[in-house]
């Protein structure tokens, strides 16, 4: 009886509706798999990463529309003016037509389709600058914070409270004119301002962002120093750079991932803000915040012109924020309920 017991226990069976013989394998998914699937499930956030997508792939193709001929965004189209009515575009909606899909600009001519695409890379070139900085920085200095604690995590949160201190917009609008200065001394051979306005705009946003991506990383290393590949890892004399880049920056993806999907958006509405104070790339080159402030003045004659390049700041904002929500909720399931 006790040999026939163990048999049975040893013995494997196939699930009910399996074929006789057949060894049924259940195939294990990674986290990341978990958290893809769950991602994939949710309809807005899929709807938000397509429309990033789309964002991204039309910052990347629209200066290379620009240089073989299809986009011409300095181009004046004078004769497709009013000068009975102010130099406002001919004919409804702006001036929309087969060849002005988005009308032209009242005053100058120019094509709003085609600025607005080139003033799309503008500002995603200046935002993701901006973003990998601060990103960088806190992380870097949170991971440092949160895994020596004592006086270093108490200089680097005094360090985080005197930068959250500051006035950032009136600093910034005060020292722009002194900044740019300073930025186009390292810019060699620069014949306009557009470079040095754009490096202080993305030196400023990043360098006033790292302290509440710092805090963020510190938080998460305050619970990572804790498991035993850091303990095994500093018991085996393991540096210090070591530990934090190899042992506890790769389990911070996941809040790094979150942090930089909100960040982007607030970087692109902060360089519309900003363009809208005069501090940043000013025309003719193109930025979404640049576009947006010449239209203002015809937000009523040419209302069309004023909508294109607000809505599609909206959107992009919006989708990135919900692009962050549904991945965050994707790596951390209790936080959707």
């Amino acid at each position: 009886m006790t040999t026939q017991a163990s048999n049975l226990e040893t013995e494997q069976f196939p699930p009910p509706g399996a074929p006789q013989g057949d060894v049924t394998k259940v195939a294990g998914q990674s986290p990341t798999k978990l958290a893809i699937g769950r991602f994939r499930k949710d309809r807005l956030s899929m709807i938000s990463f397509t429309v990033v997508a789309i964002y991204l792939l039309i910052g990347i193709a629209a200066p290379f529309l620009v240089k073989f001929g299809v986009l011409d965004p300095t181009a004046f189209y004078q004769n497709l003016l009013d000068p009975n009515t102010g130099s406002l575009p001919k004919g409804p909606l702006g001036g929309i037509s087969g060849s002005h899909w988005l009308g032209v600009e009242p005053g100058s001519g120019r094509d709003v389709l085609s600025r607005v695409l080139l003033g799309t890379t503008y500002s995603l070139a200046i935002a993701l600058s901006a973003t990998i900085i601060a990103i960088a920085m806190g992380t870097v200095l949170g991971i440092i914070s949160g895994f020596s604690g004592g006086w270093v995590d108490a200089t680097v949160g005094r360090a985080v409270d005197l930068t959250l201190s500051f006035p950032q917009t009136l600093m910034l609008l005060a020292l722009s004119s002194m900044g740019v200065a300073l930025v186009a001394k390292w810019v060699p051979g620069n014949e306009s301002s557009d470079l040095p306005n754009g490096l202080y705009e993305i030196l400023v946003l990043g360098l006033f962002g790292w302290p509440g991506i710092a805090r963020i990383i510190r938080g998460q290393v305050l619970s990572i120093r804790e498991r035993e590949f850091v303990d095994a890892a500093v018991l085996i004399g393991a540096p210090r750079s070591r530990i934090y880049f190899k042992e506890i920056l790769p389990n911070l993806w996941a809040p790094l991932l979150v942090t930089f999907t909100l960040t982007m958006p607030l970087y692109i509405s902060a360089e519309a803000a900003l363009s809208y104070l005069g501090v940043g790339i000013h025309p003719p080159t193109p930025t979404l915040g640049n576009v947006l402030r010449s239209s203002i003045n015809y937000s009523q004659a040419d209302f069309l012109f004023f909508f294109a390049p607000a809505f599609l700041i909206m959107i992009i904002v919006v989708s990135f924020n919900l692009l962050g929500d549904g991945i965050r909720d994707a790596l951390d399931p209790k936080t959707a309920q």
